[in-house]
């Protein structure tokens, strides 16, 4: 008789299987309260569960969570850690603290297949998509570690934001996303309000539709160009729909949104996305258009790249032109570099199967050249 991971199910998921069990539905919101609000394992320290469905549960379930490979600290206070998902495959899972809220950023995915060009997991290739149980095995490990650790009080949260920002596009591995994300919302759960969980996509048109359907959260969009032949060559997967396209989709979301914008992430890349006359081209495109909110991220460079971060300098003019427009914007405070834990820079090990490393190699970036600076002339 095969175990059942009971981190695989949202409470939906949990009922059903206890029902299975032939035990009452209530029980379910006992037990998913047990593992997700404290953190339980052991089905016989769950004390107020008859113990008919604990000897049940010891048959036939377990609380499985993923193995630890390593954890590292950057001085910064960022927590990166390895979890090893079989087969050779690691996945990163990121936990990045500030005075005001604990972010953990969330993979998807055992490598990623869109491939993006400043991207390091996208170099790593794809091997797999992660379950349900191994997403929500990431928030379970990181909040009930966190809490241990940082002494805190029943019913404190250590995490309170999630984004799904880590390894691999979400919206590829729907089917096992959605209900990872209602297990966080669920009260019953880690009760994380939808404001406060956050879905990045590259833009998947189709299922951002779908999920404004069935799990509305907050919506990132990495659009990091304002126009298609440049998003094209930096973001693959734009081939496919185009930007008004995906402009169009993030219109449709917004009635359902838990928030009244959409986040455009945009990594600055020095000579190919980063110039005034790009900032007045992306001011031209969502202005009006689109309400939203323009997140500015340096690049963290890694050496298959070939790509250089935009200078300080060159992204507060891109910033400017935008703030002068009306547009809202800021720029992302790079966290655990030192760590290889910011932006862009997770890659953990993946058995690539989609030959990655050819795909990538014979297409580069164009880069912009700049003009020469004009010289004063005397009188």
């Amino acid at each position: 008789m095969s175990v059942v991971n009971l981190l695989d199910f949202d409470r939906d998921g949990l009922t059903a299987f206890v029902e299975q069990l032939g035990e009452k539905r209530f029980r379910a919101t006992q037990l998913f309260r047990w593992i997700h609000q404290k953190g339980a394992s052991d089905f016989d320290a769950m004390s107020d569960l008859a113990r008919s469905l604990r000897d049940k549960l010891r048959e036939r379930a377990a609380v499985q969570s993923l193995p630890v490979i390593s954890e590292h600290v950057s001085n910064d206070g960022t927590v990166k850690w390895l979890f090893d998902v079989g087969a050779g495959n690691a996945i990163e899972t990121v936990f990045i603290p500030e005075s005001d809220r604990g972010t953990l950023c969330v993979s998807s995915q055992a490598g990623c297949a869109v491939g993006c060009r400043f991207c390091s997991t996208g170099h790593q290739g794809f091997s797999r998509n992660l379950s349900t149980g191994e997403i929500l095995a990431q928030l379970w490990h990181a909040e009930h570690q966190l809490r241990r650790r940082l002494g805190l009080k029943e019913g404190e949260r250590a995490v309170t934001n999630v984004v799904m920002m880590g390894m691999g596009e979400p919206l590829q591995n729907y089917a096992a996303l959605v209900p990872a994300l209602r297990a966080m919302l669920d009260d019953h759960g880690y009760g994380l309000s939808r404001r406060r969980v956050t879905v990045s996509t590259s833009g998947m048109v189709a299922m951002i539709d779908r999920l404004r359907e069935d799990c509305p959260v907050a919506l990132a969009v990495s659009l990091h160009a304002p126009n298609d032949a440049l998003r094209n060559d930096l973001v693959p997967l734009n081939r496919k729909d185009g930007i008004d396209a995906l402009l169009d989709a993030c219109v449709r979301y917004l009635p359902a949104a838990p928030r009244d914008f959409v986040t455009f992430e945009y990594c600055m890349l020095d000579g190919v996305n980063d110039t005034p006359e790009l900032a007045q081209e992306l001011v031209r495109l969502v202005k009006g258009r689109v309400p939203c909110k323009v997140n500015l991220i340096p690049f963290n460079p890694f050496p298959q790249s070939g790509l250089v971060r935009s200078s300080a300098e060159r992204v507060q003019a891109f910033a400017a032109v935008l703030l002068r427009a009306g547009i809202v914007t800021t720029v992302r405070k790079t966290r655990g570099d030192d760590i290889d834990a910011a932006c862009g820079q997770l890659a953990g090990e993946v058995q690539d199967r989609t030959r990655v490393h050819q795909r990538l190699v014979h297409a580069p970036v164009k880069v912009m050249r700049r003009a020469a600076p004009m010289q004063e002339t005397k009188a």
